[in-house]
């Protein structure tokens, strides 16, 4: 393969920006393009594809930059799932990297060994919250199949942000606002984005992190073995083990680390193909489930921004929501029906239980195979997640939609070599269940959490992408994902106005409406219907790239940082 001389890489590599570049509306581009929540890991993701890269080096050097400026969010000792497709080979593929469970873990993350609890905001921002990360092996298998560019090159953007330091961007300032104290508690964080008056760095600081810089120096050399068998996963060990609640983490669990092929969950909605990546995924089963339940409700012929249309989206992810607590777990530990959720006649039978004008009473799960006896416990997660989100497309018609999270914000407020760790087993279900009905989303050691993560493609067609899109922002993903797929195939809206759209959805635990637009104007409207809508802020981050006539257009969510660019 075609392989770019490293310094002329390095000399494109210079002319990246350090500042982010506001962009309103939809970009253009003729042949290729990448949306992310952040300026930076968009241009490094750019110009990995202008040095002849792949869409595969793309998502690489754009997740290591998401890793530096956006660190809240996602980063490379986090967790992440993706799925390509191959225009050569025309085929979707699915890549998985949640971060897993230690294989000493119990059932209850909140319990000690001795049965006394530990409160939950304690533990979900302690060692014992950390999963074993799966970002960065996932990302070398994906380089390793469809990579063009060395991987050592492909770190430049990343260390060039940590090392010479990239403004304190709007989104990141607001984050670490909301929880100083907590966060300013690690001295690390505090040493890196706080002033002497224990107040965030205002917002266009550079930030410059060295340590991250040298961590990222060494995975360029070695490889994930740098985490997963280095010194890089010693700093992890050392900062799990950390009071208040050490962790289960050891250098075996990092060692045991794989990295999964899993077919993309696909269906028909709206006279395409739509594909996503398959559970532990859980987001990925309700997209598509309520994209269906929604186009066999008639959503086409109703106002996007009307009440009626409202109602149809909150009942079917009431649905959605019942049914993926029950029955999405980890497919290589609980017998999930993926197929089952998804079939057309299932999801005719869940649309027919929504009224006209009238919400459902009471939601349950459906019971797709039809099982008698003790059905799985359904369980809520501890917490609820951040995340972020790439889309990807090159001049040759490959593609990768992208999902990747530290969970929470700031995942475990703790970093190792300057990384922020993440707190993925907060995504295992609260209440494990009895044993004669255990949640299929229960903690055991080495088990994969259920994620609301839901990296999409969309076939048109002519069986070539027409959407890459996905989003961070924990729950909302579902919600945001499914309606501004609507919005797209059934609206015939463009990719800004399916980022920018107001935000409605009950994936989240509650019926939600944003505050601050046309959607909150709907809440009277809706409560005669017998809803409970509550008004209040949705921040999500969804990014979009949709095929026209000319090429391609793509937009990232306003409510964050990002941008998208192409050529």
């Amino acid at each position: 393969m075609h392989q770019k001389p490293a310094y002329v890489l390095a000399a494109l590599l210079a002319a990246i920006p350090l500042q982010p570049q506001a962009a309103e509306g939809p970009s253009r581009a003729a042949r290729q393009m990448v949306a992310s929540a952040h300026p930076l890991a968009s241009q490094a993701g750019l110009d990995m594809l202008r040095a002849g890269g792949s869409v595969a080096d793309a998502a690489v050097a754009a997740q290591a930059v998401l890793s530096v400026v956006e660190p809240h969010a996602t980063g490379l000792l986090g967790g992440a799932l993706l799925v390509h497709w191959d225009a050569a080979a025309r085929r979707m593929s699915g890549y998985e990297g949640i971060a897993s469970a230690p294989a000493a873990a119990t059932s209850r993350l909140i319990e000690n060994a001795d049965g006394t609890r530990v409160g939950v905001a304690t533990v979900a921002r302690s060692g014992r919250s950390v999963g074993v990360p799966g970002t960065l092996r996932m990302l070398a298998m994906v380089h390793a199949d469809h990579g063009r560019l060395p991987w050592r090159d492909l770190f430049a953007p990343a260390i060039r942000a940590a090392e010479e330091g990239a403004a304190m961007s709007p989104v990141l300032h607001r984050v670490l606002a909301t929880r100083a104290a907590e966060i300013a508690r690690d001295a690390e964080m505090r040493a890196l984005f706080f002033g002497a008056d224990g107040q965030p760095l205002p917002e266009g600081t550079v930030v410059r992190n060295p340590a991250h810089g040298a961590a990222l120096r060494q995975i360029a050399e070695e490889g994930p073995d740098a985490l997963y068998r280095g010194s890089l996963g010693r700093a992890v060990l050392e900062a799990v083990a950390r009071e208040p609640v050490p962790g289960w983490m050891t250098a075996q669990d990092l060692a045991n680390y794989e990295a999964k092929r899993r077919e993309p969950v696909c269906s028909t909605a709206f006279g395409r193909q739509v594909c996503s990546a398959a559970p532990p995924s859980s987001g990925g089963v309700a997209v598509q489930q309520q994209l269906g339940m929604l186009e066999r409700l008639g959503i086409a012929g109703k106002a996007p921004d009307s009440a009626e249309a409202a109602h149809l989206i909150l009942e079917v992810g009431r649905l959605g929501l019942a049914d993926r607590r029950r029955w999405l777990g980890d497919p290589d530990v609980v017998p999930v029906p993926t197929a089952q959720l998804v079939a057309p006649p299932y999801l005719a039978s869940r649309a027919a239980e929504v009224q006209p004008g009238r919400a459902m009473e009471q939601v349950r799960p459906g019971n797709p195979l039809e099982r008698h006896g003790a059905l799985p416990t359904s369980s809520d997660p501890l917490v609820l997640a951040g995340t972020s989100h790439v889309s990807i497309v090159d001049a040759a018609g490959n593609a990768i939609s992208f999902t990747t999270t530290n969970n929470l914000n700031f995942g475990a407020e703790r970093l190792a070599s300057g990384i922020a760790l993440n707190n993925g087993l907060t995504n295992f279900a609260t209440d494990p269940g009895p044993a004669e009905a255990p949640a299929f989303n229960r903690l055991e050691g080495g088990k994969r959490p259920i994620t609301t993560m839901a990296p999409t493609i969309v076939l048109g067609t002519d069986g070539a992408p027409e959407l890459v899109l996905g989003a961070g922002g924990g729950a909302r993903i579902v919600d945001s994902v499914t309606v501004a797929l609507v919005e797209l195939l059934a609206w015939n809206a463009d990719a800004y106005r399916a980022t920018a759209r107001p935000r409605i959805g009950a994936q989240n635990g509650a019926e939600e409406l944003e505050a601050g637009t046309p959607a909150a104007d709907l809440a009277d409207a809706l409560a005669a219907m017998g809803h409970k809508p509550k008004v209040g802020g949705m921040n999500t981050g969804l990014q979009v790239i949709r095929r026209v006539a000319e090429g391609w257009e793509g937009a990232a969510d306003p409510r964050r940082d990002g941008v998208a660019l192409g050529d």
